[in-house]
């Protein structure tokens, strides 16, 4: 087998042993949160952020859900990164949009963020935050789905089949998620133009 096919075969193993439930679980979360006229605020840090600013798009576009991506502001993000640290980035950000019990946490992350490994602490104290004012938390993870898997009210986990291609199948598999999110009828309001 050819690289290429092998890449596309366990793309495909992925994708048939990525929980249905939990996608529709996900699912009714964004629908609720549209129905109390919620937000979402979608947060991921590197290919993640790419992705979660795309989401902010197509949701606003496509759902009409007021959505927001703390990434998307570069000069905050950077300015809060050299005053006050990487960790509170995200926190800090959501404090001022003054998050809520309405609102919702939408999570893209390769591994779901661990303090006690210092990986993507950001999203660890988003999570936190979100949590103690009673945002709902949902996510598209891989690994284990750390913090986020434990914390989240639903979270949909990316399989691993090749530990040596986490994070190409976990950020391509976010855009087939949200895409399928998305388009699902429950949460699609306006057609694409294509």
């Amino acid at each position: 087998m050819t690289f290429t096919s092998e890449f596309i075969h366990e793309s495909l193993k992925i994708i048939e042993k990525i929980d249905q439930n939990s996608i529709d679980q996900v699912i009714n979360i964004i629908s609720e949160t549209r129905d109390k006229n919620g937000r979402i605020f979608f947060i991921g840090a590197g290919g993640s952020a790419a992705n979660a600013s795309h989401a902010v798009n197509d949701f606003r576009k496509l759902a009409n859900i007021e959505c927001y991506s703390p990434t998307d502001n570069v000069a905050e993000l950077t300015a809060r990164t050299n005053d006050e640290g990487w960790d509170s980035t995200f926190s800090g950000w959501l404090k001022v949009s003054k998050l809520n019990s309405k609102d919702l946490i939408f999570v893209f992350s390769v591994g779901g963020g661990d303090i006690e490994k210092n990986v993507s602490p950001n999203i660890v104290k988003a999570i936190s935050l979100a949590k103690s004012v009673k945002s709902k938390i949902v996510g598209v993870i891989g690994r284990d789905g750390g913090y986020t898997k434990i914390n989240a009210d639903a979270c949909i986990l990316i399989p691993t089949e090749n530990p040596k291609h986490v994070t190409p199948m976990t950020e391509s598999l976010h855009v087939l998620m949200w895409h399928l999110i998305i388009t699902h009828p429950k949460i699609a309001v306006n057609k694409t133009k294509w």
